[in-house]
């Protein structure tokens, strides 16, 4: 299964592993799972960090597409098919984030499994996003 990790994924699976859940980590631990990062999340890391709403610890947002690169993980810039087509993604009530409903079209309209802790996402599973959390 091709996996894209979201924001908080990514900072638990470079930072903090034991915040993932369980079939998560297992997802991330199969070489059989290829797994990507959307250019999103670094958007995400460093303008958050810049405005002091997320505090990374002995690392600068600039850091982290080497975290990823490091991995193993493929970085998946944004295409401009899928920045046009985002505004088909319905709109869910109270879920507001802009890069999580990004990364939610990009998994919907690429096939990926995302791993998210997100609960308001799991109202996409509706409309086929799959999303790799839960313990089976």
């Amino acid at each position: 299964m091709k996996l894209l990790l979201d924001t908080c994924s990514l900072l638990w699976a470079l930072q903090a592993p034991e915040k993932l859940s369980k079939a998560a980590r297992k997802a991330l631990q199969n070489i059989n799972n290829p797994v990507y990062v959307s250019a999103l999340c670094f958007w995400e890391i460093s303008l958050k960090a810049s405005l002091g709403k997320l505090a990374i610890e002995s690392a600068s947002p600039e850091d982290f597409p080497g975290f990823v690169q490091a991995e193993g993980w493929e970085i998946l810039p944004l295409s401009a098919d899928v920045a046009a087509s985002y505004g088909n993604l319905p709109r869910i009530d109270g879920h507001k984030d802009p890069f999580d409903r990004m990364l939610a079209h990009l998994a919907l309209s690429q096939g990926y499994h995302l791993v998210s802790s997100d609960k308001l996402l799991e109202k996409y599973v509706a409309l086929g996003l799959k999303i790799c959390w839960k313990s089976a």
